[in-house]
């Protein structure tokens, strides 16, 4: 309603959903490039350089925005446009044992693609409201009551399969990542790879959704997350995600 909000700043996730189901007018922005500038020049007083993982750039025009403002810093500032929660984790790990923000960032793009990602929506109102899926499918849609299943792969987000149920498409993306680590990964326990539980203000099935991957692949950690308001904002409440991350092997990179 023209009011700016910032993530957990000023605006929890209780607050946005509310808000959502409200009907008011709920729209994203790229952060501002004074915003990023600000940010920027405050942490290089403290730190040497700094690694700026914004949202993929085939989802958002963030990160090229972000490359062109890096070109005046004279390489103290590296932009990267990858899976972002892993990435961060990995690149803190890589800066923690010793590598500098430009070998953090080619290892980084080295690897970028080294993730699939599955997500089902709950309701079709939301990408039709903001013109990723015409009135007429939306309408189709909702009266056949299909839950479709769409994939990242890459740096794309493409239609994967439609379903009838929650439940249906749950299982979809479940046998799609257990392929995925056998095929694409040559990791059948998952030992090997980061496998995530992503939502929009839908914790239960969440949990639910995370403790059945636990049981199929035992040897990694299965975290559970809720999903960034600038996602949520455009697939609408009780979406869900499952993302897998080949896993970093930082020693044999020194």
């Amino acid at each position: 309603d023209g009011t700016e909000y910032l993530e957990d700043i000023n605006l929890t996730q209780k607050e946005f959903y509310e808000h959502l189901s409200g009907d008011h007018d709920v729209s994203t922005s790229q952060p501002s490039p004074e915003t990023i500038l600000n940010l920027w020049e405050k942490l290089l007083e403290e730190y040497d350089a700094v690694v700026h993982i914004p949202m993929s750039s085939g989802l958002s025009s963030s990160c090229q925005t972000a490359k062109m403002l890096a070109d005046d810093f004279d390489g103290k500032v590296q932009v990267i446009s990858v899976t972002q929660r892993r990435s961060v984790q990995d690149a803190l790990d890589m800066a923690a044992a010793g590598m500098d923000a430009e070998a953090i960032c080619k290892k980084l793009e080295e690897t970028g693609l080294d993730s699939t990602i599955y997500v089902t929506v709950d309701t079709l109102k939301y990408l039709k409201k903001g013109g990723r899926i015409t009135p007429a499918a939306a309408a189709l849609g909702t009266l056949l009551r299909l839950k479709p299943v769409l994939t990242i792969q890459g740096e794309k987000l493409d239609a994967f399969a439609k379903a009838r149920t929650m439940k249906q498409a749950r299982s979809m993306m479940i046998t799609a990542i257990t392929r995925d680590l056998e095929n694409q990964f040559d990791d059948m326990t998952g030992e090997k790879t980061y496998i995530d539980v992503a939502h929009t203000d839908n914790d239960e099935m969440a949990q639910e959704l995370a403790a059945e991957l636990r049981e199929l692949f035992p040897e990694t950690e299965v975290r559970v997350e809720p999903l960034s308001l600038s996602v949520a904002c455009h697939i609408g409440p009780g979406a869900l995600a499952i993302a897998a991350t080949k896993k970093l092997e930082i020693g044999s990179l020194l």
